[in-house]
């Protein structure tokens, strides 16, 4: 799709595309080479019969002569297509010319052009190549006619030199332009994929975040429902009336914590958007707020922690770790699952496990994306996660995540520096 197409779609051209379109355009494919070539072509002829009626009458040409100039003007026109060939058809017209000694100067301006054409678009090899022929030529064509036109040969000659020069220059410009686009192009191609990459890591963070907020209050309030339909309807005629208040309660206390965790959830995302940071994260100070949370759903729930301090990206990765490890448990472990939480700090790292008595997910039923969402947790901050049953039964989660990430390992370096 070229540029215009593009606008009247709605899609903008990038910088470069723009910037390539004007500068860097190619000759020989440039929009209305042809018809811009032609009228070059007859402006330059018009040019050459003004020059050679103003010179003095044993100078103009004769029948043959107009013949011959006119006639080097024609191949201008394909000048950007076939370069080359359009100098060699100049020359083979425009020698017999200067041989018959009419008025030299009414040739220059298209043999000029001829010459810079080759200059602008080939190699500088070839361009010295064909400012040697081009002069031998000219040198051959001048000392044939007379041998006393020393200074109209160096001025030729200096023409040819000049034009030549100025045409190489002009490539090597154009060089210059296309490399400084390139650069720019592949640097806002890096911009725009590095923005791809980081709104596809935060959408897949905002999920991990919701899936573990949600699931995990969704499966307390689950089972805490489940606990007060089941009085309700166990003995009717005698009601605990103490218990279902109780499960009634801790569904509302639920309610209230998952909507203040959610809230906090949509303000990070909120000042992210608006460039405030992502606020504070969840760590291991949370954890005993997990473990009740699971004990009041009617998990047995042993807590080991002995560890002093971590960095928030690996308490926040443990916490969420813990937090779904904790929700299939009380999920899939079965009625009032014992639960083994242990964090302890062993050769720089974190090491994490839960396990329980239950059986883990059941077979054949669709998976979900807890143990993904585990995952990736872990790998945020470099450390590895491992789930499965247990060889003497039950479901355990181990993990260990490295107490120096990669990014704070480049923040102690910047710092250092």
């Amino acid at each position: 799709m070229n540029p215009v197409q593009e606008t009247t779609t709605g899609t903008r051209p990038r910088m470069g595309e723009r910037v390539m379109a004007v500068v860097n355009r190619d000759p020989r494919t440039a929009p209305h080479g042809t018809r811009n070539d032609t009228i070059l072509a007859a402006v330059l002829a018009v040019v050459a019969v003004c020059l050679a009626l103003s010179t003095d009458q044993s100078r103009r040409p004769d029948a043959l002569g107009w013949t011959l100039l006119l006639a080097a003007h024609v191949p201008l026109v394909w000048r950007r297509r076939r370069p080359m060939l359009v100098l060699t058809a100049g020359l083979v017209l425009l020698v017999p010319y200067h041989a018959l000694q009419n008025n030299h100067l009414a040739a220059t301006p298209a043999t000029v052009v001829a010459l810079y054409t080759v200059a602008v678009t080939g190699r500088p090899l070839r361009t010295i190549l064909t400012g040697v022929v081009v002069l031998g030529i000219s040198t051959g064509v001048m000392l044939t006619v007379s041998t006393h036109q020393a200074v109209e040969l160096l001025r030729i000659s200096g023409w040819v030199i000049a034009v030549l020069f100025c045409g190489v220059d002009v490539r090597y410009y154009r060089q210059y332009v296309t490399s400084i686009v390139d650069r720019a192009e592949r640097a806002e191609r890096t911009r725009e994929e590095e923005a791809r990459r980081r709104v596809a890591e935060e959408r897949l963070r905002i999920a991990r975040d919701l899936h573990d907020l949600l699931a995990h209050s969704i499966t307390l309030i689950g089972v805490q429902t489940s606990v007060a339909a089941h009085v309700l309807a166990a003995d009717p005629e005698r009601l605990d009336r103490e218990t279902v208040a109780k499960a009634l309660d801790d569904i509302a206390d639920t309610c209230r914590t998952a909507r203040g965790e959610l809230r906090t959830t949509l303000e990070v995302l909120r000042a992210s958007e608006l460039g405030g940071g992502r606020g504070p994260l969840p760590g291991l100070d949370g954890l005993p707020d997990l473990v009740e949370a699971a004990r009041l759903a009617g998990a047995r729930v042993e807590q080991t922690v002995r560890v002093e301090q971590v960095p928030p990206a690996v308490g926040a990765a443990a916490y969420r770790i813990v937090q779904e490890a904790l929700t299939n448990a009380v999920r899939h472990a079965g009625p009032e699952p014992a639960v083994r939480v242990e964090l302890y700090e062993d050769g720089g790292a974190l090491l994490l496990s839960v396990t329980d008595d239950g059986t883990g997910p059941t077979p054949g039923t669709a998976p979900g994306f807890g143990l993904v969402g585990m995952r990736e947790r872990a790998r945020s901050v470099g450390g590895t996660l491992d789930a499965g049953p247990r060889a003497g039964g039950g479901f355990e989660v181990t993990a260990v995540l490295p107490l120096t990430t990669v990014q704070e390992k480049t923040v102690t370096l910047e710092g250092t520096g």
